[in-house]
């Protein structure tokens, strides 16, 4: 089992070669596995990039993220010019219903917000508008409007589960209450944690995906 002193060298190591992310002003520390990444990056895309090679080393249970978006002078941009980047992006998107969509920008901030059928789509809609020039986070409201039953939700997740190579779906149980899922049981890693939840996601009407599921030592 690793010690935090060798998680947290880890996370930096990795971060140092990610040729994404300037890592020379991010702080990482780690205590009981939960890793706390600080500092200062150039862009919300850097921050997201941070954060995701954090939760991809062995032995860490958890991100918190405190990172703060920095934006470079050459990337500033007004509000209105972010608005007018961002409807462009929703609507040469072909996953986003784009239609069913509002958004607002403040200060660099977009707050999504509407209704889609499928998981897929709200992710599709943030993705389409995180990369863009001056953004400094996306707030993401957007809805999935429940359209089948709990039990069909519940096959369909088990199923897919069974289907992933990376995971032994003996160990997972699924749990579908109206629109929320929640997973329980044991993984070897976290990659297998987020092929869980990715599966969960993935089943049409799915708006909550509780993860308990443990990482085991």
């Amino acid at each position: 089992m690793k010690t935090d002193s060798q998680i947290q060298k880890d996370v930096i190591d990795a971060l140092q070669y990610e040729p994404s992310i300037d890592a020379s002003a991010i702080g990482v520390a780690a205590k009981d596995g939960v890793v706390t990444l600080s500092g200062t990056v150039s862009s919300y895309t850097e921050k997201e990039s941070a954060a995701s090679v954090a939760e991809r080393i062995s032995g860490v249970k958890a991100v918190v993220d405190e990172m703060k978006v920095e934006l470079l002078q050459l990337h500033e941009r007004t509000d209105q010019d972010i608005a007018r980047a961002a409807l462009s992006a929703l609507e040469w998107d072909v996953q986003v219903p784009h239609l069913r969509i509002k958004m607002k920008v403040e200060n660099g901030f977009i707050t999504l917000e509407g209704d889609v059928d499928y998981r897929y789509q709200e992710v599709a809609a943030q993705n389409a508008v995180r990369n863009l020039t001056g953004v400094k986070a996306v707030i993401n409201l957007i809805k999935v409007k429940p359209h089948v039953s709990p039990v069909q939700v519940q096959v369909k997740i088990e199923n897919a589960l069974r289907r992933t190579a990376e995971l032994d779906a003996r160990q997972i149980r699924v749990d579908v209450r109206d629109d929320k899922v929640i997973l329980r049981g044991s993984v070897r890693s976290w990659l297998e944690r987020s092929e869980a939840e990715r599966a969960a996601w993935a089943a049409p009407g799915v708006r909550v995906v509780q993860d308990d599921i443990t990482i085991a030592a």
